[in-house]
């Protein structure tokens, strides 16, 4: 990176920029883009709101989601009910 650009960006920043710009992208998931930036999906989420990027959210993340509610209702049934 230039000098003159990271004596104005905190790394933390840089990254931030960097997972935006991938997600932005579709090269990278909700996930991952969180990931990358070192923030929670929520603050990565709030971030791309601002800045009035869409979240995109295809048949496969919605197939995960699926799974692990079914995973979690799982749990919460054998849990709760003995």
């Amino acid at each position: 990176m230039p000098a003159e650009i990271e004596q104005k960006m905190q790394p933390s920043e840089a990254k931030l920029h960097l997972a935006i710009g991938a997600f932005a992208a579709e090269e990278v998931t909700l996930g991952q883009g969180a990931e990358i930036a070192g923030v929670s999906q929520t603050e990565f989420m709030r971030e791309l709101s601002r800045r009035r990027i869409p979240l995109h959210y295809d048949r496969e993340e919605f197939a995960e989601d699926l799974q692990a509610i079914a995973k979690l209702n799982a749990q919460l049934d054998h849990g709760g009910h003995q």
